[in-house]
């Protein structure tokens, strides 16, 4: 493959180092290679403004130019990628920072310790995907497609996941305070330990959801699915439970000081040397 490098960075501003895709006439909308398999085609990464040339060189598809020319660290921040095929890519360690991917498909795709802040990642698909470590901070992720995703330890501050589908996704030690989770799916998911700080998850699904020591201070639960959920040890302190289910919920030892539980579902949970001071019923 022939590869080069345009892009001068000098004393640009920020904004000018920001990248997008240009390409040969074979690569569709997105990014995605529309020629015959085998058949390589031009490749280019452009400075979105000043047009200057980021990356180019000749592959055969999008995955096989990353797979081929990006290492863990690289800067493509500022990408334009919507509907991307990038099943499978290995982009660990990969800058993509306010790059938008929406509708991108990430299937399988190794993204550990990648650079994901601010991006735009609305209904793609991270469906087995590796994000451990990954920084999300301020991501959208609205309608975004997490089933089974490996997301322990990442950061997901004020990130927007509104509608996702995180169905067996690991969130364990995950940072998502003052993330919106409301209506999203989390069945069966692993929130051990997870700071959900002020985190907004009104509605959202959480039927056997594990979130032993998940800190869930001021969060809104109110609506919530809780059941056979598992709280014990969780800090729910200030926390919004009106109308939640949490019938058969494992509530053991848990902190719910001041919590609002107004109407809550609390058939069978679980409240053995659970802190209730203060609780509003």
């Amino acid at each position: 493959m022939e590869l080069s490098r345009g892009f001068i960075r000098g004393k640009a501003s920020e904004t000018d180092q920001k990248a997008s895709w240009a390409a040969a006439p074979l690569l569709s909308i997105g990014g995605v290679i529309g020629g015959r398999p085998g058949v390589p085609v031009k490749i280019e990464i452009k400075n979105r403004f000043t047009r200057q040339v980021v990356l180019s060189g000749e592959a055969e598809s999008l995955r096989a130019f990353f797979r081929d020319t990006i290492g863990s660290g690289t800067d493509l921040s500022g990408l334009d990628l919507p509907r991307a095929n990038l099943v499978g890519t290995d982009l660990k360690g990969v800058d993509l920072s306010g790059s938008n991917l929406s509708g991108a498909n990430l299937t399988c795709a190794d993204l550990s310790g990648a650079g994901l802040a601010s991006c735009n990642l609305t209904r793609a698909v991270f469906t087995g995907a590796r994000l451990v470590k990954a920084d999300l901070t301020d991501a959208n992720l609205t309608s975004a497609d997490l089933i089974n995703a490996d997301l322990e330890r990442a950061v997901l501050i004020n990130a927007d996941l509104y509608l996702a589908n995180l169905t067996g996704a690991k969130l364990a030690f995950a940072d998502l305070s003052q993330s919106n989770l409301s209506r999203s799916n989390l069945t069966a998911s692993n929130l051990a330990e997870a700071d959900l700080f002020w985190a907004d998850l009104g509605g959202a699904i959480l039927t056997m959801a594990d979130l032993h020591g998940a800190v869930l201070t001021v969060a809104n639960l109110s609506r919530a699915c809780l059941i056979l959920a598992n709280l014990s040890g969780a800090t729910l302190a200030g926390a919004d439970l009106t109308d939640a289910d949490l019938t058969e919920a494992d509530l053991t030892g848990s902190d719910l000081k001041e919590a609002n539980m107004v109407r809550a579902i609390l058939t069978g949970t679980r409240l053995t040397d659970a802190n209730l001071g203060g609780v509003k019923r």
